[in-house]
């Protein structure tokens, strides 16, 4: 049974403290984990269209659109027109870290683990975090830019990168065991967070799985819940 040790703090299915050196591997989502937003539907904003993005978003992550490839490349098809300079405004004005997510990721590596980041959004962002949060490996998916006349405007599609088309949550799954394979650990090792349906294959192969202010299915799911407050909650179950 899900048990409450301190308020919006919940786990399930182990006694802790447990200790974070006992681990090798954190995995994070991005938008809505590690940021405050959906880069996709702010995106939209620009081109009058985050209303209709954002509803299929939920949807998505919600787990009721099954088919997530298909849900984002409809959400994409949708950011036609959307400039380079939007893209930009989107990540200075609107973007943050969430409370917290410097100082979990700042423990995590000083306790000498890796930090994985693996996202349904876009390389323009999830390179950004990469950088600032001093992030070890990253996937994510690459938005299609306009060269020639209206340069700078995205397409409304994405490009194929070497490892595949789209990061759903099969891609994010395969990368995180891959990683874990490219350390020379198991699964268990390892560490997942994310708050959306995409995130629970990965969440299911890890030795830790936490939901973070996210939704039904994958709190019901998860090790640890983080209902209040903010990522570095967490170092309340680690030692």
């Amino acid at each position: 049974m899900p048990s409450e040790i301190s308020p919006g703090l919940v786990i399930q299915g182990f006694t802790p403290p447990l200790r974070l050196s006992d681990f090798r591997l954190v995995a994070f989502d991005m938008d809505s984990t590690l940021i405050n937003i959906e880069c996709v539907d702010e995106i939209a904003d620009a081109v009058g269209k985050k209303e209709e993005v954002a509803a299929i978003t939920e949807a998505a992550m919600r787990g009721e659109i099954t088919d997530y490839k298909e849900s984002l490349r409809r959400r994409v098809a949708l950011l036609e027109g959307v400039t380079v300079a939007d893209m930009e405004q989107v990540y200075t004005q609107r973007l943050q870290l969430n409370p917290g997510a410097e100082a979990l990721v700042q423990a995590c590596k000083a306790a000498g683990l890796k930090v994985l980041l693996v996202s349904g959004g876009f390389t323009f962002f999830t390179d950004r975090i990469r950088d600032r949060l001093g992030i070890d490996y990253t996937r994510s998916n690459m938005l299609e830019v306009r060269s020639g006349p209206n340069c700078g405007e995205l397409t409304g599609r994405m490009v194929d990168q070497e490892w595949g088309d789209i990061c759903d949550g099969a891609e994010k799954r395969k990368m995180f065991l891959e990683t874990c394979a490219r350390l020379g650990i198991s699964p268990g090792q390892a560490i997942a967070m994310g708050d959306g349906a995409n995130d629970l294959p990965m969440m299911g192969e890890a030795g830790l799985s936490v939901a973070y202010h996210a939704k039904p299915k994958v709190r019901e799911q998860a090790m640890v819940q983080i209902n209040a407050g903010g990522l570095d909650r967490l170092l309340e179950v680690l030692r």
